[in-house]
């Protein structure tokens, strides 16, 4: 399930793909092999009528943001999901497609939209009750935005060229350009409430973690990972989740003081993590044997 983390399944366009591939980056002291976390899983399923296409955030009160497909006209809309388990589906004005990637302790949400009218550019935005408010990077034809802290920081990415995509922190209007160098592809993913930054990089098929603290990088890899690692979420405390990837899979993981434990769910082909909140609750999504899903929240040691 790779093509989870690729342009076109952001944006439903085309991503350009070089044939170069990208040596994964890995410390020495992170050639080990991993672990398996202890988990508590609680799991749930998509409302009546819809499939989960993506379990991503999870803010502190337990709440849960994702993207549902619908069944019948297979459109992609917005989901947050209460901690008592009640979802509620949102769909931004004149987009095709809707995204929930993040969410923070007051209740900001983080996502972003595919045009309706062709040809269909993305704009980010910012979600809290009923106050839309649109994020764009200036001068690009794609912006994306993926988390937001409790302070109002929020990360995202912006196409800065047809080929090339860069990542970014906005903060009280200011925009600072996070790019890894020489990368293609930079996609900032989440941010904590210390301004620590996850995400992933490549310049072909294999793709990277990183992280970005006061504008220095540091690669975070999976041990071995054939198709590399995606960084999905950080908490206060500075644990990771992330994903790394196989041809036809993405398998969730922990990391915390340079140990990386997998996320594993009995009898399921695998389960992918979307995010971590500050208390340590684990959200994500579940693959099981005939394309069905379910989303989760987990605590895990």
């Amino acid at each position: 399930m790779r093509k989870k983390y690729l342009i076109e399944d952001f944006m439903n366009l085309p991503r350009l793909v070089p044939a170069a591939f990208v040596a994964l980056l890995l410390h020495p002291s992170l050639m080990h092999a991993a672990q398996t976390a202890s988990c508590v899983f609680n799991t749930f399923s998509a409302p009546s009528g819809y499939s989960l296409s993506q379990v991503n955030g999870v803010s502190d009160d337990g709440t849960v943001v994702g993207q549902l497909s619908d069944n019948s006209t297979l459109q992609l809309v917005a989901f947050t999901r209460s901690a008592s388990g009640v979802i509620t589906k949102y769909t931004a004005p004149k987009s095709r497609a809707t995204w929930l990637n993040g969410r923070n302790a007051t209740g900001a949400n983080a996502g972003f939209y595919q045009d309706s009218a062709y040809p269909g550019h993305v704009h980010g935005f910012l979600l809290q009750g009923s106050t839309f408010t649109i994020v764009n990077h200036p001068n690009a034809a794609n912006s994306w935005l993926f988390d937001v802290n409790l302070l109002g920081g929020a990360v995202g990415s912006f196409s800065a060229s047809q080929s090339v995509t860069k990542g970014f922190r906005l903060v009280n209007g200011r925009y600072t350009t996070i790019a890894y160098p020489n990368a293609q592809t930079t996609y900032a993913l989440a941010i904590n409430d210390n301004g620590d930054v996850v995400g992933t990089y490549a310049s072909g098929i294999v793709s990277n973690g990183f992280s970005w603290k006061n504008g220095t990088f540091t690669a975070i890899n999976f041990p071995l990972s054939k198709y590399g690692t995606v960084l999905t979420a950080v908490n206060n405390l500075g644990v990771i989740v992330g994903n790394h990837l196989l041809s036809d899979a993405a398998i969730g993981f922990i990391y915390e003081n340079g140990v990386f434990k997998n996320i594993i769910y009995s009898g399921a082909k695998y389960a992918m993590a979307g995010g971590i909140n500050n208390n340590g609750l684990i959200s994500g999504q579940i693959y099981l044997t005939g394309n069905k899903s379910l989303g989760y929240t987990a605590v895990c040691k």
